[in-house]
């Protein structure tokens, strides 16, 4: 009989997407780019999940993404149940089972709809019906996951082999295959008994976590332990050590290909996982020909081809099935049939001891960001931006000094023993040695420009003393 159970939005906004390269970087991956509207992928995922349910979301991401996460709820007023830190990703069957293990704590028999945080979906009341079709099998016992149509032979995608699976009925698992060759995905198309493998859920927490004692006792034992010896740090819920010492494994391969419970749901719905460049443009507005140009582009006899200018202007000139996307420290130019491999081209700026595969120029921080504009021999200047209301940690460094402009907003500075306000076109300077603090006390955006002069002009001369973000 069918039970009403709290339905818990668990997000998973643990990737990197380096597929998305040079925007999407360790750092500030493609889930926290707005690359449609005014909203990230996170966040049209969060307010995507809202419209199935009342209740506030679990979301597991890397550690290093714990502040982005946050400041993207908050900028949608989202309150969230908690926000599980993985030190290390140990891939999606791990992540699931912490987020069954706090769903548990806060409900008798919750079901989780799970959703990964970067993928796009054109219709949400088409979703939403999907998603009460899934928890209501969910709510008796099955593993649901959603196999989404196919319109084209993709070679991108997994693919959920069914038994004629009815639209928005829920239908036993006959296997799961990997991505196929062209031949092969042609082949699922026309036979109609294939649907693309969404990596959506929706599971009763206490099953899934019976069927990863049965199947992966050894995952199961790790990160029960790591959750029941992990602790809350401020807004945030960190597992504890035997987290790291899981086995690393899909939720496919460790329960859904071994479980009798896996059924799938038809769906008809739009769907994308942006998995690549092509993945984005097929997305995304076009042209007459065929073009999705954004940014600062003059395009001239160019055809079928996805160009992004983020910083300055880029002309094109007889070309076709490109992909072009500029930033403020890298270029990439692809075909378009080759932008899978761009993962290759991090994998090699990883081993060049590069930094471009991990962090733009902009860098992010809980209270704002910092751009590199120039650098020479020892001596570096940034733009510094500070949010309303955010303050940086009291600090000091060995090796540089700082000298501080203010070009927009008010800034109120502690250095040494005094503290001081600065207005638009006033400065300071910080000696070597000396404790201080940037706030931002004001209700615009403070943006200064720092001077670093010292014999050593790295991230890690810095030693805190007082942080509010635990830092």
């Amino acid at each position: 009989m069918f039970r009403m159970e709290p339905v818990i939005p668990v997000i998973l906004a643990g990737g990197t997407g380096s597929r998305l390269w040079p925007l999407s970087r360790e750092l500030y991956p493609k889930q926290f780019h707005a690359l449609f509207d005014e909203h990230s992928l996170l966040q049209n995922t969060l307010l995507r999940a809202a419209r199935t349910t009342s209740r506030d979301p679990i979301i597991v991401c890397n550690e290093e993404h714990r502040f982005l996460v946050a400041e993207q709820c908050r900028a949608l007023n989202q309150p969230w149940a908690s926000i599980i830190l993985e030190p290390e990703g140990r891939n999606t069957a791990p992540a699931i089972a912490l987020a069954a293990l706090a769903a548990c704590r806060s409900a008798k028999r919750p079901l989780l709809l799970v959703l990964p945080s970067d993928h796009l979906i054109g219709d949400t009341e088409v979703f939403c019906e999907a998603v009460e079709v899934a928890a209501k099998a969910a709510s008796e016992g099955d593993l649901v996951t959603f196999g989404i149509t196919p319109t084209r032979p993709e070679t991108g995608y997994g693919y959920i082999e069914s038994n004629g699976a009815e639209e928005n009925k829920a239908t036993p698992v006959r296997s799961f295959v990997e991505k196929p060759d062209l031949d092969t995905a042609r082949r699922y198309l026309a036979s109609g008994d294939y649907l693309w493998n969404s990596g959506m859920f929706v599971l009763d927490a206490k099953v899934y976590l019976d069927e990863v004692a049965k199947f992966c006792p050894e995952m199961h034992a790790k990160v029960t332990a790591a959750y029941e010896s992990g602790a809350k740090d401020l807004d945030f819920f960190r597992p504890g050590p035997e987290f790291l010492d899981s086995p690393s494994d899909s939720i496919d391969y460790a329960v859904m290909e071994k479980t009798d419970r896996a059924v799938v749901v038809r769906t008809n719905f739009d769907w994308s996982d942006i998995g690549s460049w092509s993945s984005l443009w097929e997305s995304s507005s076009h042209d007459d020909e065929g073009n999705h140009l954004a940014g600062d582009v003059v395009a001239v006899a160019t055809r079928n081809s996805y160009v992004l200018a983020k910083n300055r202007l880029v002309g094109t000139i007889g070309i076709e099935n490109l992909v072009i996307v500029e930033t403020a420290d890298a270029v990439l130019v692809a075909d378009k049939s080759r932008v899978q491999d761009v993962k290759l081209l991090v994998e090699k700026l990883k081993s060049s001891n590069r930094e471009e595969h991990r962090t733009h120029r902009e860098v992010f921080r809980p209270w704002g960001s910092f751009e590199s504009v120039g650098k020479g021999e020892r001596y570096q200047v940034k733009r510094i931006k500070v949010k309303p209301g955010a303050s940086l940690s009291l600090q000091m460094h060995h090796h540089r000094a700082e000298h501080w402009v203010v070009v927009r907003g008010t800034a109120e500075v502690t250095r040494g023993e005094e503290t001081f306000m600065l207005g638009e076109n006033e400065s300071t300077y910080i000696p070597l040695a000396t404790k201080h603090r940037l706030k931002n006390p004001g209700k615009l955006t403070l943006e200064l420009i720092e001077v670093q002069v010292g014999a050593y002009l790295g991230e890690d001369d810095i030693i805190r003393f007082e942080d509010i973000y635990g830092r």
